[in-house]
């Protein structure tokens, strides 16, 4: 999911603001108690994703795919004072690593966690969002987006990874891929939605921005 030299990506991390100690300890813990720890949101997209909920402010920040909760608390460090995060994940055993570094970040009593289909969760939360994140399984991007389309307020912003697919959007699909066509036409709906205007960043594996109209 790296496109950038190793050189030209060191020089952009050591160029950007410093990852926080305790995302770095969360990294390191990651590593080595989680499998799949290519997961992790990293330094460099979680200080940008800092960046973009502190100049939106959101009072409701939806996460879809909390993982070890790395990108969570980037998203929190801009979340109104008097806000909430909500965060939904399937995997029920990173539940209490996932709250022992949401406690410590100092927004943890602002971070409400869901375990559980996210498709099943997402229309039951009584409010509507001005920050969305959408990071867990690809094959559903397309209904995430369309039941958060029904939970959100002008102006909110939506954040997709992994829309490059480790450049696979640019092969051709082989035999059983059923990852690839999904975020195919969830690109390409992105650009279309009258409902948003959409930039597709080129970083890390691709990370595109959707402002709700």
């Amino acid at each position: 999911m790296h496109f950038l030299p190793e050189s030209l990506e060191w020089y952009v991390e050591n160029h950007s603001q410093d990852e926080p100690e305790l995302l770095k300890e969360l990294t390191r813990e990651t590593h080595l108690k989680v499998i799949q720890p290519r997961m992790l949101t990293g330094h460099y997209q979680g200080r940008l994703l800092s960046m973009l909920s502190k100049l939106q402010r959101p009072r409701n920040i939806l996460e879809i795919g909390t993982y070890t909760g790395y990108s969570a608390i980037c998203l929190a460090e801009g979340l109104h004072p008097e806000g909430t995060l909500h965060t939904i994940d399937v995997n029920e055993e990173l539940h209490a690593m996932q709250r022992s570094y949401f406690d410590r970040s100092g927004a943890g009593d602002r971070i409400v966690q869901h375990t559980g289909n996210a498709l099943d969760i997402i229309p039951g939360l009584p409010l509507k969002f001005d920050l969305v994140y959408i990071d867990a399984e690809k094959k559903e991007y397309l209904s995430y987006y369309e039941v958060v389309m029904e939970k959100v307020n002008p102006g909110c912003l939506i954040i997709s990874d992994n829309v490059l697919w480790s450049g696979k959007v640019l092969e051709e699909v082989k035999s059983g891929d059923k990852t690839t066509p999904v975020l195919l036409e969830y690109n390409k709906r992105l650009k279309e939605d009258p409902r948003v205007e959409t930039v597709l960043l080129s970083i890390r594996d691709g990370l595109t921005l959707s402002r709700v109209l």
